[in-house]
């Protein structure tokens, strides 16, 4: 039942509620600070695949998908963007999400050495920071046009790159979608990866700086 799906689960979500699901995940995902967590990369991969199932499964359109899949990820984009501007400070202010709050000085440190451009682009391919650098972008001001523009651009290659990819496995390898699963797994765990090592970076980075801070005391 639609009501017990979990919703980190890429494959029964799609099946459940096809690209209406894929568009509501992606614009959450990307313009509320609730959607951190949704898997982006896998449901978006999955979604390519499942346009080439041939199984008792779900057969999505492809069209279909590449439509929903940049209709949400563009349009909650956008609504991140007008949230930071009007109340992003408050909304972060308040917030106990460890995740949330270092995602928030990963995005600081991809604004100040990319500039917004870059940093608008390369976001997309990185979990938790495609949800908190749009609103981070509000709140800093960037121009509307100059964002509208770059995350449009990072948002086409991100949904469009990872829809075709997803596409292109399910038709080079025959009933693809018997080893789903695993599938999935790799493309969790290679999107996980970034925000791991930016992580572990982060921890030694302050375990360097603590002896040095006491040594000049």
């Amino acid at each position: 039942m639609p009501l017990a799906l979990n919703p980190l689960d890429a494959a029964p979500l799609l099946t459940a509620f096809g690209t209406a699901g894929l568009f509501l995940v992606l614009f959450a995902e990307t313009g509320l600070l609730i959607g951190f967590f949704l898997p982006g990369d896998s449901l978006l991969f999955t979604a390519g695949l499942l346009c080439t199932a041939s199984g008792g499964g779900v057969h999505l359109s492809l069209p279909g998908v590449l439509l929903a899949a940049a209709a949400g990820a563009l349009l909650g984009a956008q609504t991140g963007y007008l949230i930071g501007r009007r109340a992003g400070r408050a909304l972060l202010a308040r917030t106990r999400s460890r995740h949330l709050i270092d995602g928030v000085r990963r995005a600081e440190v991809l604004f100040a050495r990319y500039g917004p451009g870059r940093a608008i682009v390369l976001a997309r391919f990185i979990p938790v920071l495609r949800t908190v650098l749009n609103p981070l972008a509000g709140m800093a001001g960037v121009p509307a046009r100059t964002f509208a523009l770059w995350q449009v651009a990072g948002g086409a290659v991100w949904t469009v790159g990872l829809v075709l990819g997803g596409y292109a496995l399910g038709t080079s390898v025959p009933n693809v979608d018997r080893y789903l699963l695993p599938v999935v797994a790799v493309i969790v765990a290679g999107s996980l990866l970034p925000p791991a090592l930016g992580a572990l970076r982060s921890r030694r980075n302050r375990i360097t700086a603590e002896p040095t801070a006491g040594s000049a005391k």
